[in-house]
C-alpha cells in the first residue's frame, strides 16, 4: 500500500460548511439533538459536523437544508465542495473516516492491506521509514481496541507467493494473517487468483459508519480517492461481489496459508 499523504487535521472546507450550518440552525433556534434525531446521526457526530471536524453525507445535507428551510443553500453549498464530480479529496480525512467506521472491508491487489501487515512486512513495504512505520502500526490498533469495527480482509492469493522483504519475512507476515483471523471481530479470506475479475484493477476499502452510510477509499496510480459517491460504491459494490463469489471460506482460507507458509517460505 502506498504512503499515504499527511493531511491538515481541519480542512477549510468543512469548517465553511460546519459554519453556515451551525448559523443556520440556531437562527431556526433548533438544537443539534433535533438534527440528530431527523438524520438518525448521533448528536456527537453532528457537533463534530458543525466543527468541521466530520463530513456530511449529501443524504445529511438534503434532510437538514429541508427542516431548516434553507431553499437549497446547505445543499448547493455542499454541491460546491463538491462541484465537477470530484469525490472531495480537500475535506475528506481517511484516517478518521477509518478511525470511525463500525466495519471495513479492505481488498489489496498484490500486497497484504496496510492494517493486516506484520511489522517487518511494513518496514519492508516502506522502506524502512521509520515515521511512516509507525503511524501504520498505530493505525492497526483499531483492531483490538475496545468497541474494534468488524473487519474483513480479502486478500488476493498471488499475495501469498509474491515476496516482500526476506522468505522470514513472509513467513512472520502469513502468520501475522493467521493470527489476525482468529480474532473475533476480524474475517480472513483468501481470493483466489484464477480467471479475471474487476478486483484486478485496483484496490480499495469501504467503510461502513455508525449511521449505516459508506466510504470508500480507492487507489489508483495517481493518488488515492476518497468518495461516498453513490455511483463509486456501486461500481465498488459490483466488484465486491464479483471478489467474493472467488473467495474461500475462512477455514478454508487458514488452511491455504499454513499450506503456503509451510511450503513457500519455510
Amino acid at each position: 500500500m502506498p504512503r499515504r499523504r499527511q493531511r491538515p487535521s481541519e480542512s477549510p472546507a468543512l469548517v465553511a460548511f460546519g459554519r453556515q450550518m451551525r448559523r443556520m440552525r440556531e437562527v431556526k433556534k433548533v438544537k443539534q439533538e433535533t438534527i440528530a434525531h431527523l438524520t438518525k446521526v448521533s448528536a456527537p457526530q453532528v457537533s463534530k459536523i458543525e466543527a468541521g471536524k466530520r463530513r456530511a453525507t449529501r443524504a445529511f445535507v438534503e434532510i437538514v437544508d429541508d427542516y431548516l428551510e434553507a431553499g437549497g443553500a446547505l445543499i448547493s453549498l455542499w454541491e460546491d465542495l463538491n462541484k465537477d464530480g470530484h469525490p472531495v479529496p480537500i475535506w475528506f480525512d481517511w484516517p478518521q473516516i477509518e478511525a470511525d467506521a463500525i466495519e471495513l472491508t479492505c481488498y489489496q491487489l498484490s500486497v497484504v492491506a496496510g492494517l493486516a501487515q506484520s511489522p517487518s512486512y511494513v518496514a519492508a513495504i516502506l522502506d524502512g521509514n521509520e515515521e511512516a512505520i509507525a503511524t501504520r502500526l498505530e493505525r492497526q490498533k483499531i483492531l483490538v481496541r475496545e468497541n474494534a469495527p468488524a473487519v474483513t480482509f480479502l486478500v488476493d492469493e498471488q499475495t501469498l507467493y509474491r515476496p516482500v522483504g526476506t522468505a522470514e519475512t513472509m513467513r512472520e507476515q502469513l502468520d501475522h494473517l493467521l493470527s489476525l483471523s482468529e480474532l473475533p471481530n476480524v474475517t480472513v479470506q483468501v481470493v483466489l487468483s484464477s480467471g479475471e475479475h474487476g478486483g484486478n484493477g485496483s484496490s480499495f476499502i469501504v467503510a461502513t459508519m455508525a449511521d449505516m452510510s459508506r466510504v470508500a477509499y480507492v487507489e489508483t496510480a495517481i493518488r488515492g480517492l476518497t468518495t461516498d459517491d453513490p455511483a463509486d460504491l456501486a461500481a465498488v459494490s459490483r466488484v465486491l461481489v464479483d471478489l467474493r463469489n472467488r473467495t474461500l471460506p475462512g477455514d478454508m482460507s487458514r488452511d491455504l496459508i499454513r499450506k503456503v507458509a509451510k511450503e513457500r517460505w519455510t
